[in-house]
């Protein structure tokens, strides 16, 4: 059974797709990028939806979920809206898949939310990043501050961005410059990224990562501009329980150029922790 709605979450809007198995052996959480939505794993639901229960959600402000101003738009929050979300579903054990700023709020409910979250896949995954510099936090309290982001967003243009982040460019088509372009044609948006640029607090730091105990699947594109394989390495240091595999011939945007891949490297991934975890309580 599949079905998309909104719920109120955390006082805000939340839209997600519940794509509900009838016989799962696990559920999978799907967490996007930055300027995306679920739009981005349309090509890898299908094929995850046929072994797991698969929640794709829209993070605030992104994609049909809300863009309120009282909202507080930080990775910490962000991590514990989707918490409450697969509470009130009535979900009590998941695994997080999160893709560039998706897994960097992935690893935020590893960290912050171990009793729920067992795994994470972690694709592109944002890393390292500080918070925004003081400068560009006060001037997002400028009136019409938003009028800027919306102007800056609009000159580097969606089709030059989707050449940034796939490899291969011949399959940029209408379909995926409108799938990225919709959520951008009103100013709510850009209202809601003004407080996401004085909200959030920066990526999790060397620290902390050590501290997530969690089993991480980590899959990266060769060739990807916007998070280099480098951090990606060092994301696989800093995880202490983690496995980094490199797609030959990929850029960024992994869940749109390799979703076979993706797909089974994950089921190899599951399979493998099952096995591990069956062993660990004798039950093998």
């Amino acid at each position: 059974m599949e079905f998309a709605r909104n719920k109120t979450v955390r006082g805000i809007d939340l839209y997600y797709e519940h794509y509900q198995n009838p016989e799962p052996k696990e559920t999978l959480v799907l967490l996007h990028g930055f300027l995306s939505s679920t739009f981005s794993f349309r090509h890898l639901v299908p094929l995850l939806k046929e072994d797991y229960n698969v929640i794709s959600v829209d993070l605030p402000p992104f994609g049909k979920s809300g863009k309120i101003s009282s909202f507080k738009y930080s990775y910490e929050n962000l991590a514990a809206t989707v918490v409450e979300l697969m509470k009130s579903l009535g979900i009590r054990e998941f695994n997080v898949v999160g893709h560039s700023m998706g897994g960097q709020i992935a690893m935020n409910i590893l960290l912050h939310h171990p009793e729920y979250a067992k795994k994470g896949i972690l694709l592109c995954s944002s890393g390292y990043l500080k918070k925004a510099k003081l400068p560009l936090v006060l001037s997002s309290y400028i009136p019409y501050f938003h009028l800027y982001v919306k102007f800056h967003l609009a000159r580097s243009g969606v089709k030059q961005n989707l050449q940034n982040v796939v490899y291969d460019h011949s399959m940029i088509n209408d379909e995926m410059l409108y799938g990225y372009l919709s959520p951008f044609l009103e100013d709510d948006i850009f209202k809601a990224l003004t407080m996401m640029i004085r909200h959030r607090e920066g990526d999790l730091s060397a620290e902390e990562l050590r501290k997530i105990e969690a089993p991480c699947l980590l899959i990266w594109g060769e060739h990807d501009k916007v998070v280099p394989v480098r951090i990606g390495r060092k994301l696989n240091k800093d995880l202490k329980n983690s496995e980094l595999v490199i797609l030959k011939e990929t850029g960024h945007l992994v869940p749109e150029e390799r979703p076979e891949d993706v797909h089974q490297l994950i089921n190899r991934f599951m399979a493998a922790e099952e096995t591990a975890e069956a062993t660990a309580n004798g039950s093998l």
